[in-house]
């Protein structure tokens, strides 16, 4: 057997559950819990629904009857974040669907009503009414397996358009696209270069004459945008890693390392579904599986489908782990090098939190950013992202961008991270939620079961992300902003500890 090839998928999706229990599912439909029985308590289904169908999103993901409640609102937040979606083709699919759901348990009642006679009365009846019956029944099961047919094609159709519909807009984001970023705040200036008698320089020539890296050797293994990190180079990965890792563990974040895979379904109930030719996921061939762009993804899927409680929010996690996207359609001078590549360490901040405190810890996590950016020694500034920037699943997003000397011509700021307030749009694709009086002895177990009555609501969660470190463009910043006359790179104070105590990085 040979190993798994990776391959690009279309877009598509996978639905909760079976058409025949579609109505079971009517209260997420509507954006509530589901409840169940006190006596029998059940897991909620998972994101995926029948396994075998590809895709994303679940039915339930997105609260329709608030879209139709509010549907010119929706248009507009739509048409301020520049999203290719359809609101009156979502609603119309989606009233096609519920029609559906309605016909389908009418039809499967009179079945069971004809089958329930056949089981009582059928000794009583003469020939004639008992074949009569019969073909009743048979063309009532008949009836039942098309409706059943229709409604699993109406639910796919209704879930393919809904899942493209972004969350909703925090009210100061500015609106427009990427030029209509506000800057927050500048912290530092760039460097005097001219001052220290030397002219700026790439980070590629910089690691080329210190030999920390190797792109062409890279290419002929894996092709183009990927690297080796060599000497230097890879001992300033780790010691990025491991300061990132212990600088965010101190403030109470666990940390973790994650697997660098997820199934196509945990990746879509982020909000990272392939999307058509642009799409930045890869796929493994003849499996449900991608390569994962953020740790965010397995993060977020690690709490797929269960009920958390208030003393377990808000629940802070940073992950290590390598991060793949195909970049499609990046190139020019300013993205080469470590700028932009297929596959790179990154250090990951995930937060679940309850709605009133999601704002708090969306700021918590900008704050500890630029803590971290101050420490290096950056110059960076902070944007506000506009409405057409922001992507599906942001509510809020705050980017920094550091000054790297060597980009482009004369300079010029380069993203470094981001930190985003996603509310409840992840939460309801995966299924997260808490319950206020859950026990502590179900919060120790980490408890799966839905809302069960008596035991209060639950309520979705909120979910946040925040890059703590990046590494190669944290290396593209730091060799170009520490680069000496003589061609030498100072290493941040904060690094020495983790790379042996080396303080300059120098051609061995």
């Amino acid at each position: 057997m040979g190993p798994a090839r990776m391959a690009f998928s279309p877009p598509c999706l996978t639905l909760r559950g079976a058409a025949s229990a579609a109505s079971n599912r009517l209260s997420w439909l509507c954006g509530g819990a589901r409840r169940t029985s006190t006596t029998t308590p059940r897991r909620p289904p998972p994101p995926t629904g029948v396994r075998g169908l590809r895709g994303a999103v679940a039915a339930g993901a997105v609260d329709m009857r608030w879209v139709k409640d509010n549907i010119n609102t929706v248009k507009a937040n739509v048409a301020a974040r520049a999203v290719a979606v359809d609101v009156d083709a979502a609603v119309s699919l989606y009233d096609a669907y519920l029609a559906l759901v309605t016909a389908t348990d009418d039809a499967r009642r009179q079945r069971n009503l004809v089958a329930s006679r056949m089981k009582t009365e059928a000794a009583k009846m003469t020939p004639d009414v008992r074949a009569e019956v019969i073909a009743q029944g048979k063309a009532l099961k008949a009836s039942v397996t098309s409706l059943e047919g229709r409604l699993a094609h109406a639910e796919s159709a209704f879930v393919a358009e809904a899942a493209k519909l972004p969350n909703r807009t925090h009210p100061d984001v500015p609106l427009g696209g990427e030029e209509a970023a506000t800057t927050l705040r500048t912290v530092g200036a760039p460097r005097d270069f001219a001052a220290d008698g030397m002219a700026p320089r790439s980070h590629v020539d910089i690691g080329a004459d210190l030999d920390l890296f190797d792109f062409e050797a890279a290419a002929r293994v894996a092709g183009n945008k990927f690297y080796y990190l060599k000497n230097a180079g890879a001992l300033l990965e780790l010691a990025l890693i491991n300061w990132s890792m212990a600088f965010v563990a101190s403030r109470g974040f666990t940390p973790m390392t994650a697997p660098d895979l997820a199934r196509e379904d945990v990746v879509a109930g982020c909000g990272f579904a392939p999307r058509g030719e642009a799409s930045q996921v890869y796929r493994l061939e003849e499996s449900d599986l991608c390569l994962v762009g953020t740790a965010e993804i397995p993060l977020g899927g690690m709490y797929a489908g269960q009920v958390l409680t208030p003393k377990q929010l808000p629940m802070r996690l940073a992950a290590f782990s390598h991060c793949f996207r195909r970049e499609v359609g990046a190139a020019g001078t300013a993205t080469r090098g470590l700028y932009r590549v297929h596959q790179f360490s990154k250090v990951e901040l995930f937060v679940i939190a309850r709605p009133e405190d999601s704002e708090a810890v969306h700021k918590e996590l900008l704050g500890l950013e630029e803590e971290m950016f101050t420490a290096l020694g950056l110059c960076y500034r902070v944007l506000d992202m506009p409405s057409g920037d922001l992507g599906n699943p942001a509510y809020r997003k705050f980017d920094i961008e550091a000054w790297m000397p060597g980009r482009g011509i004369g300079g010029g700021w380069g993203e470094i991270s981001s930190a985003s307030n996603c509310t409840d749009f992840q939460a309801r694709r995966l299924g997260i939620r808490y319950r206020e009086d859950t026990s502590d002895d179900e919060a120790a177990t980490g408890s799966r079961e839905g809302s069960v009555s008596g035991k209060g609501a639950t309520r979705y969660a909120h979910t946040l992300n925040a890059t703590a470190c990046a590494v190669p463009r944290m290396i593209v910043t730091i060799l170009e902003n520490n680069v000496q006359a003589d061609g030498s790179v100072t290493v941040p104070h904060v690094l020495r500890p983790f790379m042996g105590g080396l303080d300059v990085i120098r051609l061995r």
